[in-house]
C-alpha cells in the first residue's frame, strides 16, 4: 500500500480535459473516504473535416462537447471542483482575431496537421534554414507537420503574420477564461523554441518571415492560468475554480505519470501517433539523432523527451473507417482476436511511408505499399480484415524494434523494458509481437496515462509556488497515488481507444 494518504487540503475534486484526434475526454478526479476515484464524465467524437478545400478540426463542436462534460463534473461533485487542467495533441494552433477575445472566426478555424498545404512551405524554408540547422537549434525533427511550417503557409495565404495564434490545448484554457500562453512541452514541439534558451527564437522567427510578437508567452508546466469565467462559473462547483497548463502536450502528460525508473527503461506510446523514446537529462542533437528521425521535447519536470513518431493506430482507424464506408460491420475487440489467429502474411510494410500518412481508402494504400516490396496484395474482401490488421501490427512491432535499437545507440543506455503506454497498450496482440520483436519484455503503463499524469501535474502544483518548477519526485508521487489507488477501487478509466 502507498504510505502517503494525504488529500488536497479543501478536498475538491479535479478536471482533466484530454483532447485526442479520435475523442476529446473530459475526466473527473474526486476523493471518497480518501481515495481517489476518476472517472471519464464525457466523451466528445474528433476528427479532422474537409471544409471547402482544407483539413480543420470542428473546433465548435470540440469545445460545446467540452462545455457539456464540464457540466457533468459539475453536477458529479457538489463538493466542488479546485482546478481544470487540459492536455492534447501538439503543433496545431488558433488563429485569434483579437488577443483579448477567445472566438476564432470562421476563417481562424484550426488547420489539422494533416493537411497538404505544409508541403510548400517546408520546401521554401529549407531553402532558408536547411533542416539540420533547425535541428541544431530547436532540438525538434523538422516535419512538415510542425507549427513553424503551418505559420509559413498561413503567410502563403495572405494571413496577417502579426495576428496572435495560440496551440489548442492553452486555446481551450484561454476559452474558458484564461489568459494567452504556450506551455513549455508544448511550445517546444513547435519547431520554433531555442534549446539553449527555453524562449522564442527570433533569429528563426526572422528569417523566415514570421512575427515572433503573434507568439503566446511560454510558461512551464503547473502554471496557473487564470480562473473559470463565463456561464460555467456561475455553477456552485466552478466557484473560484484555477485554470491550469498541465504538460499541455498528451505525450509529456503520459510521461509524467510512468514511475519506472526511464534510466533503463524505454517509453512507447501508442495512439494515433507512436512514440518511442526515454527522457534524457540533455538534448541530443547530433547528425546521428537528425538522421534517425529522432526529436527533443520538453518534459514536465524537465529534462526531455527524446523520442521519434512512429505511425500508429492511425493506419486501422483508417482501416476501420474505410471497411464501414463498404457497409462491414467491424468490431474492434473481434477484429484483433482475428489477428491473433493469423500466422501467414503476405509481407510487412514500411509504415511510416508519406502515402500511409494521408487519409482515404487505408487498404488500398497498404496493398500498394505490399506490392511495392513484391509481396501479394490482400483482397480487400470480408473475412480479410485480420489479415490486414495483422500486417499492420507486426509492422509496427518491427520498427518499434529498429527505432529502440537505434534509441539505445544514441543515448548509450542498455534498456531492461519498455512500458507501453496509450489505448494500443491494450492490444494483446501488439504486446506480444513487440516483445518478440524487440526482445525486451513489455510492461503495461497506464492506458489513460496522459489523464493521469494531467491529474498528477494539477497535484504537484498546488503544493509548490506559483510560478515554480515542479520537482519529478513530487509529480512521481501523486501519479504513483493515482495509479495504484484508482485501480484498487475499480475506477479506472475504461474506455476502448484504438
Amino acid at each position: 500500500m502507498i504510505a502517503d494518504r494525504s488529500i488536497p487540503e479543501d478536498g475538491r475534486a479535479l478536471v482533466a480535459i484530454d483532447l485526442g484526434a479520435e475523442s476529446c475526454r473530459v475526466s473527473l478526479l474526486r476523493w471518497i473516504n480518501g481515495v481517489p476515484e476518476i472517472q471519464q464524465i464525457h466523451c466528445v467524437p474528433n476528427g479532422p473535416e474537409q471544409r471547402r478545400g482544407r483539413l480543420l478540426w470542428p473546433m465548435d463542436r470540440i469545445l460545446d462537447g467540452i462545455e457539456e462534460g464540464l457540466r457533468k463534473a459539475a453536477a458529479a461533485a457538489p463538493e466542488g471542483i479546485r482546478s481544470i487542467a487540459v492536455d492534447g495533441w501538439a503543433v496545431d494552433y488558433v488563429r485569434l482575431t483579437s488577443i483579448a477575445h477567445a472566438q476564432p472566426s470562421d476563417l481562424d478555424a484550426p488547420y489539422c496537421y494533416r493537411d497538404e498545404r505544409t508541403v510548400e512551405s517546408k520546401l521554401a524554408a529549407d531553402l532558408v534554414i536547411q533542416p539540420a540547422e533547425l535541428f541544431t537549434i530547436t532540438g525538434a525533427q523538422p516535419l512538415r507537420i510542425n507549427t513553424v511550417y503551418q505559420l509559413l503557409a498561413d503567410n502563403v495565404a495572405g494571413i496577417e503574420a502579426r495576428a496572435p495564434w495560440i496551440l489548442l490545448p492553452e486555446y481551450v484554457l484561454f476559452h474558458l477564461g484564461g489568459r494567452r500562453v504556450a506551455e513549455y512541452t508544448n511550445a517546444t514541439h513547435t519547431g520554433l523554441v531555442n534549446l539553449q534558451t527555453g524562449t522564442w527564437s527570433r533569429s528563426i522567427s526572422e528569417r523566415l518571415g514570421l512575427s515572433i510578437a503573434a507568439a503566446p508567452p511560454i510558461v512551464r508546466s503547473g502554471t496557473v492560468v487564470g480562473k473559470l469565467a463565463g456561464d460555467l462559473a456561475q455553477l456552485p462547483a466552478f466557484r473560484d475554480t484555477q485554470l491550469i497548463a498541465p504538460a499541455c502536450h498528451d505525450t509529456a502528460s503520459a510521461i509524467a505519470a510512468v514511475t519506472a525508473d526511464l534510466s533503463q527503461t524505454a517509453y512507447l506510446v501508442c495512439g494515433t501517433w507512436s512514440l518511442a523514446g526515454t527522457v534524457v537529462d540533455k538534448p541530443i542533437v547530433s547528425e546521428a539523432a537528425e538522421r534517425a528521425g529522432f526529436t527533443n521535447q520538453g518534459a514536465a519536470a524537465g529534462g526531455y523527451c527524446f523520442h521519434t513518431n512512429i505511425n500508429g493506430m492511425w493506419l486501422l482507424k483508417q482501416c476501420i473507417d474505410a471497411w464501414c464506408a463498404k457497409e462491414r460491420e467491424i468490431d474492434l475487440v473481434t477484429l484483433v482476436e482475428d489477428a491473433a489467429r493469423v500466422t501467414d502474411i503476405p509481407g510487412q510494410i514500411a509504415v511510416d511511408s508519406p502515402q500511409l500518412l494521408l487519409s482515404g481508402d487505408m487498404p488500398a494504400r497498404i496493398n500498394a505499399e505490399l506490392e511495392g516490396r513484391r509481396c501479394s496484395p490482400i483482397l480487400d474482401v470480408p473475412g480479410n480484415e485480420g489479415i490486414v490488421a495483422r500486417v499492420i501490427f507486426a509492422s509496427l512491432a518491427a520498427r518499434y524494434s529498429n527505432v529502440l535499437a537505434d534509441l539505445a545507440r544514441l543515448t548509450g543506455r542498455t534498456f531492461q523494458q519498455v512500458t507501453m503506454l496509450g489505448g494500443g497498450s491494450r492490444n494483446a496482440v501488439l504486446k506480444r509481437i513487440t516483445e518478440e520483436s524487440t526482445g525486451l519484455p513489455v510492461t503495461v503503463g497506464e492506458a489513460e496515462g496522459s489523464t493521469l499524469g494531467n491529474f498528477a501535474i494539477q497535484l504537484a502544483a498546488a503544493e509548490e509556488q506559483p510560478g515554480a518548477a515542479l520537482p519529478s519526485e513530487t509529480i512521481r508521487k501523486w501519479a504513483a497515488r493515482l495509479s495504484h489507488d484508482t485501480r484498487e477501487v475499480k475506477q479506472y478509466l475504461t474506455a476502448v481507444d484504438t
